[in-house]
């Protein structure tokens, strides 16, 4: 199977090259800085964003929230089935 993403640089208008769960914390970071989040079951999100800035959200069901995260934090959020799009 041929691979459309080797030799390519990451960029940020395009696709993410992984997604992983993600487990809030009110404490601990992501691995690596999500270039947006996708959210399975809708409710709030309390999120540090890569601009050092709190931010709580409400996010329906099977949403996308196109804004780069470092951390979601557990309080505050109620939301589930959280999913960081990182550029790998």
């Amino acid at each position: 199977m041929s691979n459309p993403f080797v030799g390519r640089a990451h960029a940020l208008s395009g696709p993410a090259t992984d997604i992983r769960p993600v487990t809030p914390s009110d404490s601990t970071d992501l691995d690596e800085v999500a270039v947006a989040l996708y959210v399975e079951i809708g409710g709030s999100l309390s999120i540090e964003t890569v601009a050092g800035q709190s931010r709580n959200v409400y996010v329906a069901d099977f949403s996308m929230l196109p804004v780069g995260v470092r951390r979601v934090n557990l309080t505050g959020t109620t939301a589930s089935g959280i999913h960081a799009m990182v550029l790998a």
